[in-house]
């Protein structure tokens, strides 16, 4: 199962708010402790049943939630000491003033509340501080006592400046922990979102060998059915001869490694002439030009594209010791194409014009190349043609067919080919062959 970058997150942004808030918890007992021993220390005695009964409260709280793993209830339950603990205890000392603002301690609610359960969640929290607030306020002003409480200013001075720096440390170390880990997260996220597109690359990279551009694109953008009709376009195949006879003489390893030497240099001449290669069927290679709308002279890129394949099997130096030969056929007219499958699908095309194109192949001899009446008549003032003659084509019947022979006054790639072994970027694969 694949693990989103965006669960992680989560998953991650959970687990720091459990912690946030059990360190909370652990701080604020902590924090109780210290608060009335520094009381006692001075002297001053005050009913320990309000901090003892936040404690245990706090502790069972914490248990069960170690215990249950239920966070809800454990966050309830600490944030609603944390915001009436600190006013009960403010009242059973006297005012605001005599006990030290002990009230500022409740702060600790909406600003945990922000921290550990989100922006929303922390308004109801917010709202109940300031509403505790006014009603202590109001408390002091309307009922407050103006007796002597046995506590000097001094030591109420202290207590002021000690639950200040105490409650801000608090808040200080809560949200810069936070901070901390959030940026930690988001790291992590970078780190998960950088390996998710280099996959996405891979995947797309790969994609692209299977399909023609438009139709990766399509594939990824929606899912569903893809079909096309295509009113024209130039389709061909083009078979090795003596191929199965050699693989006889031949390893699993050398076999595989000719047929991936050969195929490597006709795609590599289909991106060169901006015509799409459709698939292998064992040492058969098909070939398609004019689905993309861009270019116009798709036939003719077909056609020297013929040529050349007929040239590389005939004179690459690392192919012509195996004396192989190529036979193809061309047919151009109205196709359909589309994805089929759902896993390993493939891109493919059927109708009649792919039908004649594979006919034509069957009835070409070695180093022929065979063409409809369609692909003649729209090139045949660009190539050379032997006459035209009469086959008899399986499902068709009678058919005329013209054999292409050369492009006429262009013999530009004749020397593409002819270059040394050791330059050729499928040498290591010759090396194996003859080996």
């Amino acid at each position: 199962m694949i693990i989103l970058p965006e669960e992680t997150t989560y998953k991650q942004e959970d687990k720091l708010r459990r912690d946030l808030l059990i360190f909370a918890c652990a701080f604020m007992n902590l924090a109780v402790v210290l608060w009335l021993a520094i009381y006692w220390v001075m002297g001053l005695h005050f009913s320990a049943n309000v901090p003892l009964i936040y404690q245990l409260v706090s502790v069972a709280s914490l248990v069960h939630f170690l215990k249950t793993r239920r966070f809800e209830v454990f966050r309830f339950v600490q944030l609603s000491l944390f915001l009436f603990v600190p006013f009960i205890m403010q009242w059973s000392i006297g005012s605001a003033v005599t006990s030290s603002g002990v009230m500022l301690w409740a702060l600790l609610a909406p600003i945990g509340a922000l921290v550990v359960s989100g922006w929303r969640d922390s308004i109801p929290w917010f709202i109940a501080y300031i509403v505790m607030t006014v009603v202590s306020g109001f408390f002091d002003y309307y009922l407050g006592s103006a007796g002597d409480t046995g506590l000097s200013m001094k030591t109420i001075g202290f207590f002021f400046a000690l639950n200040f720096a105490a409650m801000s440390s608090i808040l200080y170390f809560l949200v810069r922990y936070f901070v901390v880990e959030m940026d930690n997260i988001k790291n992590q996220l970078d780190q998960q979102h950088q390996l998710l597109a280099e996959e996405q690359k891979n995947s797309e990279r790969v994609l692209l060998n299977v399909l023609p551009n438009s139709i990766a694109q399509r594939l990824k953008n929606k899912a569903g059915l893809i079909a096309d009709g295509h009113a024209d376009v130039t389709v061909m195949f083009a078979d090795l001869v003596n191929f199965t006879q050699l693989t006889e003489s031949l390893s699993p390893e050398q076999m595989v490694g000719l047929l991936n030497t050969i195929f490597s240099i006709f795609d590599n001449l289909c991106e060169e002439h901006g015509v799409e290669k459709i698939k292998t069927i064992g040492d058969a290679y098909m070939v398609v030009g004019g689905l993309n709308r861009d270019n116009v002279n798709y036939t003719s890129d077909i056609a020297d594209l013929a040529l050349e394949m007929r040239q590389v099997v005939n004179s690459h130096p690392d192919l012509s010791r195996f004396k192989l030969g190529i036979h193809t056929g061309i047919a151009t007219g109205p196709v359909v194409a589309g994805v089929i499958g759902t896993k390993r699908f493939i891109y493919d095309l059927w109708g009649d014009t792919v039908n004649v194109a594979s006919r034509l192949t069957d009835e070409a001899v070695q180093d022929v190349i065979q063409v409809d009446r369609m692909t003649y008549n729209r090139i045949r003032h660009e190539y050379a043609f032997e006459p035209p003659a009469t086959v008899h084509v399986k499902g068709k019947g009678e058919m005329v067919m013209y054999r292409l022979t050369a492009r006429l006054g262009d013999n530009k790639r004749q020397s593409n080919f002819s270059g040394s072994a050791s330059s050729n970027p499928f040498q290591s694969v010759s090396g194996q062959l003859s080996s």
